[in-house]
């Protein structure tokens, strides 16, 4: 006995019912992998979370509250804030955090780029001329401002000890211990510790650019100063821009530079914020000590919306 034909009519509910189970099996087939994927990036984001993002938010929370060690503390607001608005030593970090990173990065823009322009030319040693100017970078930060505190003793110090060899000054300069002489000390130290950053930096750029570029420009008779400005300028202007906001970071929050060197003395002269919220958390006022730490934040965000700024204004043109 022959089986009936299937009805004209049934086939399309039929052939939507298997476009509906073959969807949910891609849709499956798809959640798997979304799924898969979380659980691979899970531990790393977890790990953020744990050391950077709690730490944040909850250094935000302690610096509302007058915590110390040993006690919890109440919420008081603004009370941190407006203690430190009358402080002369939080007046004080702030006028020499800008100074110190100002006056840092001018001189390690200057020396690195210069350095960067040298090492770019062909000349016999460039390969270990260019090995020698990373020495400073590469020594531990401790190390090196421990040997400039040496340098800077007023008996015995090497800087004293060449002034009076030379006949320059015959007198004793107490380099750390003066206000005249304490900032100056300190950027001086800062800027030979960092300007290898900047070097290397400027000097990969440099690389990248076509040599075509500058046969081209001196075709049509640029000069050297042109050819740097319409040619090699924009070239670095990226890794200027990134380079000034990581630079500017690591200088403000850096504290061996000043706590090896002169502790934030003498008299507040080269008191910074790392410093300042480090004598907080040395008399136990941990919410005093966070809202140091805390009011360097609008500073910082403004300095990375700023080079975003220029960096999408680079893209675009």
């Amino acid at each position: 006995m022959s089986q009936a034909p299937t009805p004209l009519t049934s086939r399309p509910a039929g052939l939507a019912a298997a476009r509906q189970a073959a969807g949910r099996r891609r849709w499956s087939a798809a959640t798997q992998d979304r799924v898969f994927a979380y659980a691979l990036v899970a531990p790393a984001l977890l790990l953020i979370l744990g050391l950077v993002a709690y730490p944040f938010f909850y250094a935000i929370y302690v610096s509302f509250t007058n915590r110390v060690v040993g006690n919890d503390g109440e919420w008081i607001g603004l009370g941190n804030f407006r203690y430190l608005a009358q402080s002369a030593a939080f007046s004080s970090a702030i006028w020499n955090t800008v100074i110190l990173v100002v006056a840092s990065d001018a001189l390690k823009l200057s020396i690195g780029l210069g350095l960067a322009l040298l090492v770019n030319q062909r000349f016999p040693a460039r390969g270990l001329f260019r090995s020698f100017l990373m020495l400073p970078w590469a020594m531990p930060a401790f190390v090196a401002y421990l040997t400039w505190r040496v340098l800077y003793q007023p008996i015995g110090g090497g800087l004293n000890l060449i002034l009076t060899g030379t006949g320059i000054y015959s007198g004793i300069i107490d380099w750390l211990g003066q206000r005249a002489t304490a900032m100056p000390a300190v950027i001086a130290a800062s800027v030979w510790r960092g300007f290898p950053f900047w070097f290397v930096s400027i000097l990969a750029a440099l690389q990248t650019i076509p040599a075509e570029l500058y046969e081209a420009a001196r075709i049509d008779g640029a000069t050297a100063w042109q050819r740097f400005r319409h040619v090699t300028f924009p070239a670095i202007r990226p890794v200027l821009i990134v380079v000034t906001l990581l630079s500017s970071i690591w200088t403000a929050n850096s504290f061996e530079s000043v706590w090896l060197l002169t502790q934030g003395g003498p008299s507040d002269a080269t008191m910074i914020f790392p410093v300042l919220a480090y004598y907080g958390m040395q008399t136990q006022r941990l919410g005093e000590a966070a809202a140091v730490s805390v009011a360097m934040l609008p500073v910082l965000a403004i300095l990375v919306l700023v080079a975003t700024a220029l960096m999408q204004k680079d893209d675009e043109a």
